[in-house]
């Protein structure tokens, strides 16, 4: 579980990296990626709603990556992390085909990574 600072009043959350391994650190990583693009798309169509749901969407793989770097519960990260990630893919397939632009390629492929990573991670613990 995720380490309490008991220094800071015990309410500030500690990174907990030792047990990552290679696997965790690409996870981390394509979250990261693909909640960083889904920030500049929401950035980019903000107020509507579309650019609202981009958003939220980067915020929540921002989120994800946080709390598996403070272990904090990592399974259902993954869990919660592969149904969250395969919609996504859906609904831009859905919203865009047959108009698919570089940027959603590139960000389809980095989900599609993450999705089989989060796989062999909650396989592995």
């Amino acid at each position: 579980m995720a380490t309490h600072d008991e220094s800071n009043g015990g309410g500030t959350l500690a990174l907990a990296t030792d047990s990552l391994t290679t696997l965790h650190w690409l996870g981390v990583a394509l979250a990261l990626a693909t909640g960083v693009i889904h920030l500049y798309l929401g950035a980019s169509f903000a107020p509507s709603g579309l650019g609202i749901s981009f958003l939220v969407a980067g915020i929540v793989f921002l989120a994800g990556a946080l709390a598996v770097l403070v272990d904090y519960r990592r399974n259902a990260m993954y869990v919660l992390g592969i149904p969250f990630t395969l919609g996504q893919i859906v609904i831009w397939y859905v919203v865009n085909a047959p108009d698919f632009g570089t940027l959603g390629i590139a960000d389809k492929v980095v989900q599609v990574a993450f999705v089989a990573v989060l796989v062999v991670l909650y396989r592995r613990d």
